[in-house]
């Protein structure tokens, strides 16, 4: 069974979502695996835990977790795809959304969670975020979002950017120390880094045409919530969001024992993705880029590669027994993603340009399915 690319309830207004969560008695939140959903579904939590209604959250890695049996009167459905869905946010940023209903219920959001979400949502329209900073009075440095002090840790692990060095802390290092930088960074020495990683991703020949633009929400961060830059907490939340779900739920509701936990997964993801694309195989066709390998986040890779490596408009990256999909324009490769799962004994799970599959079989079957169905 699959939910991919499947006709979706229309996504819910804000007013109604507040609406049907201030009647609950008991809500589930389910939210799909990437860092604008979790801290979507942060928000809402944080605001039943405030109104003192029992709530159950968790991410949506499979078909199966979303469609999950639960005791719940409310099934929130946070950017993924379930039948048993009271209630949707399918708009994005979803983090916008949240924080609509949220004052709708009338309490108050936490501005540096939404804020995180937005920086990682693929939203084109900036402006939500904007107006969240401006209202939270969050202030921009130069620099890159990253979310410790460390610039040779953040650059090595950021999935906020794909570069030569990135997942290689002695080759960030060495670029580093050509820039002479103070023990106390100030704000030149933030530009310098900055200028760098925009120049390294600039003359990098394996880089695609739409590489730069994607760096721009990697610069000049906002600086606020629990770590070093609002992006950097956006990019540990959607790290989280796939390698450690349980710990990034917890990060979203606002539990600081889990700090350190949260980054060690970060890095954990980032090393794995960055080497992932370093060695996967990759192939050409028409209007899809594939990248075939093992044991990688697929999810944060085929975004990577699609922001910074694919020459193709859809983006498809296989592994064993697990797919994803991304697309660089509003184009429905979910359909296609549903279609090559079931054809594999598999299930899927997304909607429009991003797609997750399990499925059994061989990835050069898998493949062949999906190339039909696109």
């Amino acid at each position: 069974m699959s939910t991919a690319g499947r006709d979706q309830v229309p996504a819910t207004p804000p007013s109604d979502i507040a609406a049907a969560l201030a009647e609950a008695d008991f809500v589930r939140l389910v939210a799909r695996a990437d860092g604008d959903a979790l801290a979507a579904t942060g928000l809402l939590a944080r605001a039943l835990s405030t109104r003192d209604t029992p709530y159950q959250a968790s991410v949506a890695q499979s078909f199966e977790d979303a469609t999950r049996a639960t005791d719940a009167d409310v099934i929130v459905a946070v950017g993924t795809t379930t039948d048993a869905a009271d209630v949707t946010l399918a708009e994005t940023p979803l983090s916008g959304t949240a924080v609509e209903a949220v004052r709708e219920l009338g309490e108050t959001p936490d501005r540096a969670l939404a804020l995180a979400g937005t920086t990682v949502a693929d939203a084109r329209d900036a402006s939500v975020g904007g107006t969240l900073a401006e209202e939270a009075g969050f202030e921009r440095r130069p620099g890159v979002a990253v979310p410790v002090v460390d610039y040779t840790d953040g650059l090595a692990h950021t999935t906020l950017l794909h570069a030569p060095f990135s997942g290689e802390t002695a080759a960030v290092e060495d670029a580093l120390e050509a820039l002479d930088l103070p023990t106390d960074l100030d704000g030149d020495a933030h530009r310098r880094v900055a200028s760098l990683v925009a120049l390294t991703i600039a003359g990098d020949e394996t880089a695609s045409d739409r590489a730069s633009d994607v760096l721009e929400r990697a610069l000049h961060p906002y600086v606020g919530g629990p770590f070093e830059t609002i992006g950097g907490y956006g990019d540990v939340l959607d790290a989280l969001a796939r390698e450690r779900p349980g710990v990034g739920v917890a990060l979203a509701l606002g539990h600081d024992g889990v700090r350190e936990d949260a980054l060690d997964a970060w890095r954990t993801h980032a090393s794995r993705a960055h080497t992932g694309m370093r060695t996967a195989e990759t192939g050409r066709y028409d209007g899809l880029f594939v990248v075939r390998g093992d044991a990688m986040p697929v999810g944060t890779v085929a975004r990577l590669v699609a922001q910074f490596r694919a020459p193709e408009p859809v983006t498809l990256v296989v592994t064993a027994g697990e797919a994803a999909v991304r697309a660089t324009d509003d184009r429905d490769v979910a359909t296609a993603m549903s279609a090559a799962a079931s054809a594999s004994a598999g299930t899927a799970i997304g909607h429009g340009p991003q797609a997750r599959a399990r499925f059994d079989g061989e990835r050069a079957d898998f493949l062949v399915q999906f190339r039909e169905a696109l």
